[in-house]
């Protein structure tokens, strides 16, 4: 019995590896994508701590300058409860007292406390 040999030319290559197309992109790609999606990140971040920073300043110049007009208006109310308390004065005593040697105001260095004290 005569032996089967190849045929003229040889056997076709046996396909052993499996040759899919690679899925998604370059790796490259996402690095830089990512680098870019980082960068706007920062960017706008960036950004917003300008803003925090230019709105601090705002509310502390705004405070600064709403300072005389509070104070102007504290001014105007502790007047208002020294000519009170002088009509008051006045009123009880039938006389205005003099207290200090001159007309001059001065702001009261004391309080008002609450006649009961709980202990």
């Amino acid at each position: 019995m005569p032996q089967d040999m190849p045929p003229a030319g040889g056997y076709q290559p046996v396909q052993y590896k499996r040759n899919l197309p690679a899925r998604g992109f370059r790796p490259w790609t996402y690095l830089v994508g990512m680098h870019l999606i980082m960068a706007y990140g920062f960017y706008k971040y960036a950004i917003g701590v300008r803003e925090q920073t230019e709105l601090a300043r705002e509310k502390m110049w705004s405070r600064i300058h709403l300072i005389p007009l509070l104070q102007a208006e504290e001014d105007r109310d502790q007047v208002r409860r020294h000519y009170a308390d002088k009509a008051r004065e006045k009123e009880l005593l039938g006389t205005e007292t003099k207290i200090y040697n001159s007309d001059r105001f001065v702001r009261p260095t004391f309080t008002y406390t609450p006649g009961k004290v709980s202990q």
